[in-house]
């Protein structure tokens, strides 16, 4: 599955990078992609398991960007 967010009150591009890694680093992502220009994040991961992996993105970007928020 494949799914893009928009990210609110994203303000740093650097803190854009280091999320992007963080989610790629989460076990069974295949993707992902952070769009500072556009505040938006697209995860890819299989099916069953998209909602953990989505938990898991949301508590590893509030640890980098506490102020940002990914509307799910």
């Amino acid at each position: 599955m494949k799914k893009t967010f928009l990210i609110e009150d994203l303000e740093c591009a650097h803190c854009a990078a280091k999320m992007e890694k963080a989610i790629k680093n989460i076990d069974g992502v295949t993707d992902a992609r952070v769009n500072f220009v556009r505040s938006s994040l697209t995860v890819e991961a299989p099916d069953e398991i998209f909602d953990r992996v989505m938990k898991q993105a949301v508590m590893e970007c509030r640890k980098i960007e506490p102020d940002a928020e990914i509307v799910l």
